[in-house]
């Protein structure tokens, strides 16, 4: 079954699975985060750090909003977009922290038809 929302996303790549199957909505927005360069990573990493601070410091809004990762993380907004870099903000408050995209890292990704596919490297 593909996965369909970032807490199961940071689920499964916490759980270090080989295999991932992710929905194309949320696929599109993955693909974009691997694409990002190293310079580009560092930058991203960073202002998505600060984000995932101040989100999870805040009080519970219910998730994680465009404006609010606009807002706190105008640099990785600027290399990854503010789709891409809201659900990798999602992904690593679902995940507790950023190293969870830096997992995510270690990840070949492939489109598929109507699919997104992880694979270890």
């Amino acid at each position: 079954m593909a996965i369909s929302s970032e807490k199961e996303l940071a689920a499964a790549i916490e759980r270090g699975d080989d295999y991932i199957e992710i929905e194309l909505g949320l696929g599109g927005k993955v693909i974009k985060i691997k694409a990002a360069g190293k310079v580009a990573w560092a930058i991203a990493i960073g202002a998505i750090g600060f984000a995932v601070v101040a989100i999870v410091a805040a009080p519970a809004t219910g998730g994680v909003s465009s404006a609010a990762v606009a807002a706190a993380a105008p640099a990785a907004v600027g290399v990854l977009g503010v789709g891409a870099t809201t659900t990798a903000v999602a992904i690593a408050v679902a995940a507790g922290g950023v190293g969870v995209l830096n997992k995510l890292r270690g990840y070949d990704v492939e489109k598929v038809g109507d699919k997104v596919i992880l694979r270890k490297k």
